[in-house]
């Protein structure tokens, strides 16, 4: 159904594409995978940096199936070097499948091997091991890459496949591992470590200057440095642009510098509509990205989207649950939807974890003014060593003394955000003066503030407008004139279009026809290695039509399906006299099985019975 009211779930104000959302909702379903981090197996530690960045290619590319859930990477990587039993991990993320490897470096060579696992039973259905040149790399990532998403097509249903899930990033080597280097300290996300990070991808670019993951990784780094005070606010998100900008040349499907787009059209360009438009692109691209999903659960509550903002948020926690970035983010929503106690709890956990998390700081002197702890406020910061954004302590200790009635206190601390404000990175002191004027009662000055706000694309208006703490003022019927004003959008997402069907009527009835006469007579199901695309090739059709037919059709994956064909063949097999001398799974490896453990649970699963119980009531 595509009619507007079932498609799309908007308000009057914004309106976003139920599909950006829909298909990645919380839930353990068959078709969800977490990637563990790959052990290393070398003798050399400096190699450790190269198996977490195998491991992150490989959950990056099967983020490009939309329909398979994928635990992001710091969520997978949360379990590194943890003995946890595969069964507990599964359950905490929400996943059915596991994906567990390690690698060996030697020379320019490297072993990767790999084993899938089906996480409830804790049963490994699949294994394999790789031996490659180091030059061939990016191959053996799609290679591995394809190899396990046909397994979980196989074993647990349709979704088409592009014919490769990683491309060759780079013909240099040595800016490829410069580049993995970079996101090993990149994703430390401190202030240190990000420069070291932006050092790793300079080298990686006098190296190759087009390559989009170094451009990218770098344009992310100087908006961290940027945002976190490290580097000067627009010095950081002009280089940052910059890079986009020639990323997005390079690659106009990159998500990630969709994503920086968006931040730097909210935070740089005070434009709620382009930030908008970027995080659905991003998350178009990419939906199981969880930084876009948290970017759009970000914009969606400051528009007051509510409902929609806790959906994207939940997706986001769905696919990255041990994230505290994404953490964070949950908190703010719950801040911003008045449920302070939670947003307390949570973001106490953030700081508990990480105590210079300075967006938790932030929000939490904020929470707790709504909380009434003002005293807390005043001395909040007296024994916290964080290095915050100029005007973020001033502003928290101003409120605070606003919310007591501490006039000569206020007036101390007005005259203070005053002087910060006229500094070149004095937007954060801008924005509380603006907060200021709403807690003093200074509605008019309040307004004025937001008028000259939009006027000069003030850099906090968005974030600051919808604030709780200044909530008083939407009882003044200006509120809404400049809410709408600030939260408008210029453009209406259009409708992704459904998926068609990949065959026609005609063709489904003559693969249909060639299949069924193909199995009965040929017997491929006897040959325990027989895949999804070796069966499609023998019958001369593409794999992703033969996954949809047998899954349309005939209502079963592909294991199923094949089978069933193979327990039919046991079943005449064990009845034949001629057969007594033989094992149970003699005749069962005769039938096309390979596994006990798979033979015993699809015959239980058909007949109900186990197959000596069958056996002996016939």
């Amino acid at each position: 159904m595509r009619e507007d009211k079932a498609y799309y779930r908007f308000s009057s104000s914004t309106q976003i594409p139920f599909y950006l959302y829909s298909s990645l909702m919380i839930s353990k379903n068959v078709k969800s995978i977490a990637v563990l981090p790959f052990a290393n197996m070398s003798n050399r530690k400096d190699s450790e940096f190269f198996a977490d960045g195998i491991t992150e290619e490989i959950i990056n590319a099967l983020t490009r199936i939309p329909e398979l859930k994928v635990t992001s990477r710091t969520s997978s990587f949360y379990y590194k070097e943890k003995n946890i039993p595969i069964p507990i991990i599964s359950k905490e993320l929400g996943v059915a499948l596991v994906l567990e490897g390690s690698i060996r470096f030697g020379g320019n060579k490297v072993r990767i091997t790999a084993q899938l696992i089906q996480a409830e039973d804790d049963f490994h259905f699949f294994s394999d091991t790789w031996d490659r040149e180091l030059d061939d790399i990016f191959e053996v990532q799609d290679e591995i890459s394809l190899l396990i998403a046909d397994k979980i097509r196989e074993n647990f249903g349709h979704f088409e496949l592009n014919d490769h899930l990683v491309k060759k990033q780079t013909e240099n080597m040595t800016a490829y591992e410069n580049s993995l280097m970079a996101k090993f300290y990149k994703n430390k996300w401190n202030p240190d470590d990000a420069k070291i990070a932006g050092e790793y991808f300079e080298k990686s670019l006098a190296l190759d200057p087009l390559h989009v993951e170094s451009i990218v990784g770098l344009a992310d780094v100087n908006s961290f440095l940027g945002m976190t005070g490290a580097l000067p606010f627009q010095e950081a998100w002009l280089k940052c642009n910059e890079l986009i900008d020639k990323a997005l040349a390079l690659d106009p499907e990159n998500a990630e510098a969709y994503y920086q787009k968006g931040h730097s059209a909210f935070f740089t360009e005070c434009d709620f509509s382009k930030a908008l438009d970027y995080a659905s692109k991003a998350i178009q691209q990419r939906p199981s990205y969880p930084e876009a999903q948290q970017l759009m659960s970000f914009l969606l509550v400051l528009s007051g989207e509510n409902t929609r903002a806790k959906e994207h948020v939940d997706i986001a926690l769905g696919v990255d649950p041990h994230n505290q970035e994404t953490l964070f983010f949950k908190a703010y929503f719950d801040y911003m939807t008045g449920n302070f106690k939670a947003a307390h709890e949570q973001l106490s956990n953030c700081i508990a974890v990480n105590s210079k998390n300075i967006p938790a700081h932030a929000v939490m002197t904020l929470c707790l003014i709504k909380l009434g702890e003002y005293d807390k406020v005043i001395h909040y910061f007296d024994d916290i060593q964080v290095e915050l954004v100029e005007g973020e302590r001033t502003g928290a200790v101003a409120l605070a003394y606003a919310h007591k009635d501490d006039k000569a206190n206020v007036q101390k601390y007005m005259s203070m955000l005053q002087y910060q404000a006229k500094s070149p990175d004095g937007f954060t002191a801008d924005s509380y003066l603006f907060m200021m004027y709403a807690a003093t009662g200074q509605t008019d000055k309040a307004f004025e503030w937001v008028e000259s706000g939009i006027e000069n694309k003030s850099t906090l208006l968005m974030l600051r407008y919808p604030d709780p703490v200044v909530d008083v003022l939407r009882k003044d019927d200006r509120y809404k004139f400049f809410f709408d004003k600030i939260f408008h959008i210029d453009t209406q997402l259009t409708p992704k279009a459904g998926k068609k069907a990949l065959l026609d009527d005609s063709s489904i009835s003559e693969y249909r026809i060639k299949l069924i006469e193909h199995i009965e007579q040929n017997e491929p199901y006897l040959d325990s290695g027989l895949t999804l695309r070796v069966l499609a090739d023998q019958i001369d059709i593409h794999p992703n039509k033969l996954s949809w037919l047998i899954n349309e059709m005939h209502e079963q994956n592909f294991n199923q399906f094949i089978n069933k064909y193979r327990i039919e063949r046991f079943k005449k097999l064990a009845i034949d006299p001629e057969n007594s001398q033989f094992s149970i799974m003699g005749l069962a490896y005769d039938s096309g099985f390979n596994s006990k453990t798979v033979f015993n649970t699809y015959f239980k699963k058909v007949t109900g019975q186990s197959p000596k119980a069958w056996i002996e009531a016939q």
